[in-house]
Parts: structure tokens; sequence; C-alpha cells
């Protein structure tokens, strides 16, 4: 993260950590920290991105600690990244790091594998069925067969038949063709955003490309109503000039106010289009700090984007669903932050944080503020 620079002006790079620093995922108080600060600001469960190679695993520690430590309240639920891992981390054919190889055999191995998860009182679940996400389904020999040996597998395990979806991005979103459930909004890799043709450049040298961040936001709330089986989904901002120097992809003009008016799109969408436990939005991401895809506060906006996640959610009324007669209920997966009774310890802990946070983001802004000077 350090090493990225500034481009162009308004290019918002390098993008730093606020509240939990350089933090080491492979530390359990860290997860304990993130689980809190999610469930401070309404975030109901991470979806942990999941690396299975042909039985090897590879990044599995942070979700292993969760696994191990009970008492972190945090529901959550696992995202198959069923790529090649890259150097590039495109998930290409070029400069391979660990290749993917996809067989009857595995599905089968894969399976047994999630079963502790699945085990777990705070996987999530949709309708009492786990939720199980996989992100490319195209790459497979053939997706909808291994959906099935997964269905067939869980249920005589005693586990059920599992709710899965894929990732709508690579041009891809059609979940009936493989025999899942639904589709999950991936931006930016949907419907992309206009690029900015004019940039004040402070490196002559840069090739990369820049999409305004509004663009995007505006095209996928335009593509909800044209969606079929699709959980919206939502980005806090994305540039990727961390990992591609120079040569990255960058979503400009992010702000938490147009942010929120996106997520609260979504949140509506989601409550027209479907009822009860499927009332889902994804948020990318909760920590992709090298695509500058984050929801964790930094040392620029502070808590800004938690905070409008909170009060977007804590807005949100019951609407009547298109596929449904009566009105629902919001679900507890989309509910404020805040519940509705508190103890008066619960009510002052809360109000001591809140603080603590607020006199922390301003120190971080007098810190910035002297050092630039």
């Amino acid at each position: 993260m350090t090493k990225a620079v500034p481009r162009f002006a308004g290019h918002y790079q390098p993008r730093l950590p606020g509240e939990l620093g350089f933090y080491d995922l492979t530390h359990v108080d860290t997860l304990r920290r993130q689980a809190a600060l999610a469930r401070c600001y309404g975030i109901a469960g991470f979806c942990f991105h999941h690396y299975w190679f042909g039985g090897r695993r590879l990044l599995e520690q942070p979700i292993e600690l969760l696994l191990s430590n009970p008492g972190i309240d945090m529901p959550f639920c696992i995202n198959w990244a069923n790529e090649n891992w890259t150097r590039r981390w495109d998930g290409y054919d070029k400069s391979i790091l660990m290749a993917q190889q996809h067989s009857p055999e595995d599905d089968i191995a894969f399976a047994r594998s999630l079963e502790p998860f699945f085990r777990d009182p705070r996987y999530i679940r949709v309708n009492g069925r786990p939720l199980l996400m996989l992100y490319r389904p195209g790459i497979l020999p053939d997706a909808a067969a291994t959906v099935a040996r997964w269905r067939t597998h869980f249920t005589m395990a005693g586990l059920g038949d599992p709710y899965i979806t894929m990732a709508q991005a690579f041009g891809d979103g059609d979940c009936a063709k493989y025999g899942m459930d639904a589709a999950t909004g991936f931006p930016p890799f949907w419907t992309g955003g206009t690029k900015v043709q004019s940039l004040d450049l402070y490196d002559p040298k840069y090739s990369g490309e820049v999409f305004s961040y509004e663009s995007m936001a505006a095209q996928t709330i335009a593509s909800y109503a044209r969606n079929s089986r699709v959980f919206p989904g939502v980005c806090p901002s994305w540039d990727n000039e961390a990992r591609k120097p120079g040569k990255g992809t960058c979503f400009t003009g992010s702000t938490p106010d147009v942010y929120g008016r996106w997520l609260g799109a979504a949140c509506q969408a989601a409550m027209q289009a479907f009822p009860s436990d499927e009332r889902l939005v994804f948020v990318n991401a909760w920590n992709e700090w090298a695509e500058g895809a984050y929801l964790e506060p930094d040392r620029h906006f502070g808590y800004a984007y938690l905070a409008q996640t909170a009060r977007v959610l804590s807005r949100l009324a019951p609407v009547t669903p298109v596929q449904a007669a009566p009105a629902q209920p919001l679900p507890a997966a989309l509910a404020p932050a805040a519940a509705p009774r508190l103890s008066a310890r619960r009510r002052a802990r809360r109000l001591a944080r809140r603080m603590l946070n607020r006199m922390a983001t301003v120190a971080e802004d007098i810190a910035w503020t002297l050092r630039n000077r």
C-alpha cells in the first residue's frame, strides 16, 4: 500500500489505514477487532474468499481462526475463488503461481472440506440452507454437474441443500444455466463505468485506465431493474494502483455520500425483488486494500463509509416485494446497527466508543495535515 503514489490530480493514493493500522490477519485479536467494528456499523456478516487448489488451501488462517474461536460473534460464508492464482492477481493463464485442476473427484473433496464450516452455527443460511458462492462457474468443465454433486453430497451429509450463488462478473450472470439459486453483484466487474477522458497527469508515463465512480454507481443501479435473481452488489471505491503501479484501473470520485446513495438503492432493490432471508446486499469489500475497495477506516475518510452504511440501514423501511404479495418485515440481515433494546451499560460503552473513535479521527487528521505541510 505504501508504495502507491497519485498519478493524476484527484487520484487518492496512497491509501493508508486508520484505526486498525497495518494488521496481521493471522492474529485472532485482529479478527475480533474487525468483527466488533463491523457489528457496530450494521454489517451482517463476512464473505471470505476461499482458496482451494485440488486439496491445497492458501490464505486459510483467518477463517480457520474464526472457526476455532466460537466466541467471535460474526456470521460468515464462503466464496470459492476457483480461478488460477497468478502473480498479477487476474486469474488468467500467465504468471501462474498455483493452477486449478478441476475434476469430479475434486468437487467431492472440496465439499467434504466445507463440512466443518457448514456445521458452525454462525455460518450464514438462506431459509435454513448454507450459503455458498462460486466465483467463476464458467471456467469449470461442467459447472452444472459440479453444483449437482455438491447438492447431493451436502444433503446426504445431513447439511441440507445449499443455497448456491455465483459472482455476476466476467460477462457471466445467468445462474439458471448452472442450476444455481442466484447471482451476486460484484462491482466493478459488470457494468463498468464511463471512462474519464481528460486527466491532469502528474506522471506522463501513466498508462492506467480511469473511470468515473459515480457513473459506475448509476449504471449499476439502473441494471437492478433488468437483473433476475441477483443480489445487488456495491463497492465503496476501487483502485488497484498498489498492485499495478502506473498501469492499474481506477474508479475516481468516490465519496461517502455517493456510496451511501448507491447502497440505499441496492437495499431497496433487494427488498423489492426478494422475500425474507433472500434480501441480501454484498459490499466489495471489507478490506481489499490493494484494490482500494474497503469499508475499514482509513486516514483520509476515517469512519465516513462505515457511518454511511449504518445510516442507510437505519433508514430502511419495509416495502412490498415484487414477487410476493404481502409486505415483508425488515429481516435481521438488513436491520439497523443499533439494537432496539440496550442495557444502560451497553449504551454507555457504545457512546464512549463513538467518542473515542471521533477523537482518534480528529487526531489522525491533525497528524496528517502537519505531516504534509
